[in-house]
């Protein structure tokens, strides 16, 4: 028997698994780049707008640090400036999430041992999830370049614009091939692949700062850092301007290479096992473990620290960059108009900081949505049915989710507003003020999160074989429509779907309570909705 034997099979039973979140995947990101380049057409339509922004971006450390470097002032150019990072993220953790879920989690939940007692090879397993998930970036890419094309761009340059995106994430697929032989746990395989997400941006920022400015300052070559990181390739593509095509060798070698690493490793190990040991928990629990509330800061503490050192260094930089980025803006009035649509207000500084805090409000929501569907992954493995039968009750053990959940973004937003408030007010000379007024303004973006939460409570409670799919799909709408939506001009009937949208523009205009009321009371509908729905339904469903 082939150590490949059962590929195929195996291939069609990923895609039959994750049909839905594959085709979120597929058609969401690529629709979420066509949204970002549309607005960005939108912004710098004309050549001095561009050179405006192209000067701005080359001189501002922060700038190339967080957009990467500006290849020119081609339209496309700017386009990749302002889309690439973020959109390459979505890839590399999409895919680094996705082979995890068909290799280590399928081995920690039993179910590679069942379909290796039948006639599968040795590497099929790892090599059907390969397959799916190299399928997936490279089909989501080539919807990628039809929808940068369907903006206005050269349809050359959107094509290798969306291979150097897709190629991060055929590059992370090979990543997390080999952190999957690494760790026994799904969630430690994970951790380590979002690990080297992490060392790659860096890299890749680091060598993007130290570049050097070319063409009169219009242009960065990156230094010798960015060529190690995959994050960092795409970068040096110089799509639109250059079209170097051979770059895009680089994530496939990695790719091949990583999978060789990961059949090598996945000799040397049993099934369920991992080559690096577990740590050895204490003898005896801890007795904060007794407790419903204790176990979900158990199992919450690591995720949300990660993120708030994430938030805390963003929101710190972000802030320090308000200047920079009132300076590019005001010289041009359709990014000016853009930036007050999202932020409200006529001040530029105050709605650019707006602007950030609804951002970061919306990102936290992925923390939200993530630590929600805990609930369901629990019911999955079966490790719900075990909690309920001691003397814990379903709403008990419900709720102290609901709360885990709602103060971990508690603790995230006010975060984002007290560092985002420190860094502009040290460059602006009043560093505990701002601080202050920027932490309250964050608050008042907690409403729509907890909206967030009753959503994902009444999708778990209600629809719980779709809550993950639908949780997420919500969680890009709201994406699209509360942060896009106005830029894109679409109709307000459409924006008003978001909870984001109803958030007061705090510092950029005044705060009012009635939005924030009616979107508390949603919020508590939802919350009654899903835990009415949980109590009267099987579990597991």
């Amino acid at each position: 028997m082939s150590a490949l034997t059962g590929t195929g099979a195996l291939a069609r039973l990923v895609l039959r698994r994750d049909r839905v979140r594959l085709a979120i995947w597929v058609l969401g990101a690529p629709l979420l780049g066509y949204a970002l380049a549309e607005s960005v057409v939108g912004i710098y339509p004309d050549e001095s707008a561009r050179v405006g922004y192209a000067t701005t971006s080359a001189s501002s450390l922060v700038a190339r640090a967080f957009n990467g470097p500006i290849a020119g002032t081609d339209l496309g150019a700017v386009v990749v400036a302002e889309t690439y990072v973020t959109l390459a993220l979505i890839f590399a953790l999409l895919s680094t999430f996705a082979v995890v879920r068909h290799t280590r989690q399928n081995e920690e939940t039993g179910r590679a041992e069942l379909l290796g007692a039948s006639v599968v090879g040795r590497y099929a397993l790892l090599t059907a999830a390969l397959l799916v998930v190299v399928a997936a970036n490279v089909a989501a890419a080539a919807l990628l370049a039809a929808g940068l094309a369907a903006a206005g761009l050269p349809l050359a340059g959107s094509l290798i614009a969306a291979g150097a995106i897709g190629g991060v994430g055929v590059a992370f697929t090979g990543v997390a091939a080999v952190t999957a032989q690494l760790s026994v746990t799904s969630r430690g395989a994970n951790a380590l692949a979002a690990a080297v997400v992490g060392v790659a941006f860096l890299l890749r920022a680091a060598g993007d700062v130290l570049g050097d400015q070319t063409d009169g300052g219009l242009r960065v070559v990156s230094a010798w850092p960015s060529w190690l990181s995959p994050l960092g390739w795409g970068n040096q593509v110089r799509a639109y301007v250059d079209d170097r095509w051979w770059v895009l060798a680089l994530p496939v070698a990695l790719l091949l290479a990583a999978v060789a690493a990961a059949y090598a490793l996945a000799e040397r190990r049993d099934i369920g096992g991992g080559l690096v040991a577990p740590r050895r928990g204490p003898a005896n629990a801890p007795s904060g473990l007794l407790s419903p509330a204790g176990l979900a800061w158990r199992l919450q503490r690591g995720a949300l620290l990660g993120w708030a050192v994430g938030v805390a260094v963003l929101g710190f930089s972000l802030g320090i960059a308000a200047d920079e980025f009132n300076a590019m803006i005001e010289e041009n009035p359709a990014a000016a108009e853009a930036i007050a649509a999202m932020g409200g207000g006529a001040d530029l500084v105050d709605a650019y900081l707006a602007a950030m805090l609804g951002l970061f409000a919306l990102t936290i929501g992925a923390y939200v949505v993530q630590a929600m569907l805990r609930v369901r992954g629990d019911e999955s493995d079966g490790v719900l049915e075990a909690v309920l039968a001691t003397g814990v009750s379903r709403g008990r053990w419900l709720g102290t989710q609901v709360a885990a959940a709602a103060l971990g973004a508690l603790a995230l937003v006010l975060l984002a507003g007290l560092t985002t408030g420190l860094g502009h007010g040290l460059v602006a000379g009043d560093p505990v003020g701002r601080a202050v007024d920027l932490g309250g303004a964050a608050l008042l973006r907690l409403p729509a999160l907890l909206v967030v939460v009753g959503v994902v409570t009444a999708l778990f409670g209600l629809l719980p074989r779709w809550s993950v799919a639908l949780s997420w799909t919500a969680l890009l709408v709201f994406l699209l429509l509360g942060q896009l939506g106005a830029v894109l001009e679409l109709p307000q009937a459409a924006l008003n779907l978001s909870p984001y949208t109803h958030v007061p523009s705090v510092p950029a205009v005044e705060a009012t309570a009635l939005p924030l009321v009616v979107l508390t009371a949603v919020a508590v509908a939802l919350l009654a909705a899903g835990a009415a729905a949980f109590r009267h339904r099987d579990v597991p469903s």
